[in-house]
C-alpha cells in the first residue's frame, strides 16, 4: 500500500468518525498557538514535575488529546515555522542551519507555494496570522539601498495565505521593532532603542512610537481575540495562525505576573503564555465558537534555559542566568540538551489538541509526529487532495486524533542549529553527526563520525549510545534518512 493509499483510507476514516458519525457538515474553524521556546517541561500537562501553574494549557489537555512523543522539524525558529506552514522540512530550502535575520533576510515561502493558509483559503476559510512571524519579508530600498521597513512590504506575510495579518517580523529581540498590519507599520519609527543584557534582553535599534516590549504578548493577545470574536460572528468558517513571542528572549512578562511563579522571569513569562492560551479559549467560549473549533498548541522548539545540578546558584536566584538547577526546574522535563540541539530537549515540544465531540477528551497519545504533520493532517479535515510534490514531508496524524495507532508515517528527520541531521524510527533514534549540533558542547559537525544510536524506550536520557551494537540498524536509518534527503515526492519508506 503505497503512502497515497493509506492517505485516502486515513481520510475516509477521519470523515467518518469526524463528520457522519456526529452529524457535522460545518467545517471547523482551526486555531494553532505556536510558542516561541516553550519547553516540555515547562506545562504541567505534558511534566506533572513542573511547579508552574498552568491551568489553561492543563485545562486544554483535561478537554482534548496531548501527544507525548511530538516535534519540531528543527530545533530552531525560522525553519520549524516554515516547515509548519508549508509541510516541507526547512533544510530543503537555502537556508541549511540558523534562522533568518530581520530585516536583512528575504522570504523563505515562494510566491504560489503550498501553505496551510494558502488550503485553507481554497476551502473556503479566512485566514489570519497574528503574531511572530520570522520567515522573512522584502521590503522596498531605503535612500541607503538597504531594506527598508518604514515603507510597505513588497512581498510578506499576507502573500503567502493570509487574508488578515498583524505581526511583529522578526524576534521579539530583533530590531527594528515595530507592529505590521497588513505589511505596513502601524507607526512610525521615532526612536533609538539602546539594548537590554538579558532577561530583558534585546538588540540595540530603532523603534516605533508607542512599542513597550512588556506589552507585545498582551497586545497580540489582544488583536486575536479580537479577531475570534469579529469572525465568529461572520458565520464564514476562520484559520488564525497565532505565533507568541514568548517565553523567548526578551524574558520581559507583563508586571502583574511578576514573581508570582516564585521561580524568576522566565517562569512567570510561562505563566503569562498559559493566560494567553487562556484568552483564546474564553474567546472561543465567549463568542460562541468553541464547540466548532479544532485547537492546537504547541512550541517552536525547546526551551533556551539550560539545566544545571542540584543546589546551582540559578535563575531563581539571579534573574541574570540562563539556566535552573534541576531540583527546581526542568524547562525541557527529562530530555536531554536544550534549544538548538539535536538532542531531544531541542524538538520534542508540548503539542496538545481539543477538537470537541471529535477527539477524546482527556487521552493521550504516544503517536510520533512531527509539525510538518499538520498541514497534511488539516487538509484531511478539510478535504483538501494533496498534490504528490506538495507538503512533502506532512503525513496526517488523523489516526492518532481519532485514538487509533498509526504505523504509517515513514522516519521523521531532526535538525539541529548547526545543521545536524538525525533521523527518527520506533524506539531507535540515529544522530548523524558527532555532537549536540547546537549549545550542548561538544558542538560536534554535521556528518562526522561517529554517528550515535540511542534506543529512546530503554534510554529516552540519550546517556548509552548502542551504534556499535547495532551496526544493521545504523545502516538502514543512514539510508532512510538519505533518502529522505534526496526525495522530492513524498516518502513512503523502504522499497
Amino acid at each position: 500500500m503505497t503512502h497515497r493509499t493509506v492517505g485516502i483510507v486515513a481520510c475516509l476514516m477521519i470523515g467518518l468518525l469526524f463528520g457522519c458519525a456526529t452529524g457535522q457538515t460545518k467545517p471547523p474553524n482551526v486555531v494553532i498557538i505556536l510558542a516561541d521556546d516553550l519547553g516540555y517541561g515547562d506545562v504541567q500537562a505534558m511534566h506533572a514535575e513542573s511547579t508552574i501553574a498552568t491551568p489553561h494549557l492543563n485545562r486544554l489537555a483535561a478537554q482534548g488529546v496531548v501527544f507525548t512523543d511530538a516535534h519540531t522539524p528543527s530545533s530552531v525558529c525560522t525553519p520549524t515555522r516554515y516547515g509548519l506552514l508549508t509541510g516541507r522540512y526547512c533544510w530543503r530550502t537555502r537556508l541549511k542551519s540558523g534562522v533568518l535575520f530581520y530585516p536583512r533576510d528575504l522570504p523563505l515561502i515562494e510566491p504560489g507555494q503550498l501553505t496551510i493558509g494558502r488550503m485553507m483559503q481554497e476551502r473556503g476559510y479566512h485566514t489570519a496570522c497574528i503574531g511572530k512571524w520570522h520567515l522573512g519579508v522584502e521590503w522596498r530600498p531605503g535612500p541607503d539601498g538597504k531594506p527598508d521597513p518604514s515603507q510597505p512590504q513588497v512581498y510578506g506575510t499576507n502573500d503567502t495565505g493570509f487574508d488578515y495579518s498583524y505581526t511583529v517580523n522578526g524576534s521579539l529581540d530583533m530590531a527594528p521593532y515595530a507592529y505590521f498590519e497588513d505589511g505596513r507599520a502601524t507607526a512610525p519609527f521615532t526612536r533609538d532603542y539602546e539594548g537590554d543584557p538579558f532577561p530583558h534582553y534585546m538588540r540595540k535599534g530603532r523603534m516605533a512610537e508607542g512599542f513597550d516590549p512588556a506589552r507585545a504578548l498582551d497586545h497580540l493577545t489582544e488583536q486575536a481575540t479580537g479577531y475570534i470574536r469579529a469572525r465568529a460572528r461572520k458565520g464564514r468558517p476562520f484559520f488564525l495562525y497565532f505565533p507568541l513571542t514568548a517565553p523567548h528572549k526578551p524574558v520581559w512578562p507583563a508586571e502583574r505576573f511578576e514573581g508570582r511563579s516564585g521561580l524568576g522571569l522566565y517562569a512567570d513569562f510561562v505563566m503569562q503564555v498559559d493566560w494567553t492560551v487562556g484568552q483564546v479559549l474564553e474567546a472561543l467560549d465567549a463568542s460562541g465558537a468553541a464547540e466548532n473549533t479544532l485547537v492546537i498548541v504547541t512550541s517552536d522548539n525547546g526551551s533556551f534555559m539550560y539545566r544545571k545540578p542540584a543546589g546551582t546558584a540559578d535563575h531563581t536566584t539571579d534573574a541574570r542566568l540562563q539556566h535552573y538547577a534541576e531540583d527546581r526546574h526542568r524547562a525541557n522535563g527529562p530530555w536531554r540538551g536544550t534549544k538548538a540541539d539535536i538532542w531531544e530537549a531541542g524538538h520534542r515540544v508540548p503539542f496538545i489538541v481539543r477538537w470537541p465531540g471529535r477527539v477524546e477528551a482527556g487521552s493521550r497519545s504516544a503517536q510520533t509526529v512531527c509539525l510538518t504533520d499538520v498541514l497534511a493532517t488539516l487538509a484531511e479535515v478539510t478535504g483538501y487532495e494533496l498534490p504528490d510534490d506538495g507538503a512533502i514531508d506532512s503525513y496526517s496524524f488523523g489516526a492518532a486524533l481519532a485514538g487509533q495507532a498509526d504505523t504509517t508515517r515513514p522516519a521523521v528527520i531532526h535538525h539541529s542549529a548547526n545543521g545536524m541531521f538525525a533521523v527518527r524510527e520506533g524506539n531507535w533514534k540515529l544522530v548523524l553527526g558527532n555532537g549536540s549540533g547546537g549549545r550542548e558542547k561538544p558542538r560536534g559537525k554535521p556528518f562526522a563520525k561517529p554517528y550515535r544510536l540511542y534506543d529512546l524506550a530503554a534510554d529516552p536520557a540519550e546517556q548509552h549510545d548502542v551504534a556499535a551494537d547495532h551496526p544493521r540498524v545504523v545502516a538502514r536509518l543512514t539510508a532512510s534518512a538519505e533518502a529522505i534527503r534526496q526525495a522530492d515526492r513524498r516518502y513512503d519508506g523502504p522499497r
